[in-house]
């Protein structure tokens, strides 16, 4: 009679520690989504990474040195963009979700879902120019 072995996994090892550092979208159009990103949501480019093959605009809140942010990226060979279905909202944090969607829509973003009530949240969705979901959220108090 033979004995079945079953292989272990390698002992758990302590995560290398790590924080989030930024979300990178892949733009059709650099300087119309930097532009709306600016007006939008007041993000500013701090730094520019700009190769023969790609540009970079690193963006974030003005006087804010460190932390995450939100990078445009294009790349420039002319290859086709699509956005897909794999991916989730990028997020904000906002006073006032109810200000910031009708700021955003004046400013050019398509409504997707209009404010609302969840869970001690106030809630919105709307699009970038070229199709990507914001997500707006602010804490009730």
């Amino acid at each position: 009679m033979s004995e079945t072995v079953t292989e272990q996994p390698p002992a758990a090892k302590t995560a290398p520690s790590a924080t989030f550092g930024f979300v990178k979208l892949v733009v059709r159009e650099l300087e119309p989504m930097l532009d709306f990103y600016g007006r939008v949501l007041g993000l500013i480019a701090v730094q520019t990474i700009d190769t023969p093959e790609m540009t970079e605009k690193i963006l974030r809140k003005p006087g804010q040195e460190a932390g995450a942010g939100l990078i445009l990226y294009r790349h420039k060979d002319g290859r086709e963009i699509t956005l897909g279905n794999g991916y989730g909202p990028v997020g904000f944090y906002v006073r006032d979700v109810d200000a910031a969607f009708a700021h955003a829509v004046a400013q050019g973003a398509t409504p997707q879902r209009t404010p609302w009530d969840t869970g001690g949240l106030r809630v919105a969705f709307v699009l970038d120019p070229e199709g990507r979901e914001i997500e707006l959220v602010s804490v009730k108090r």
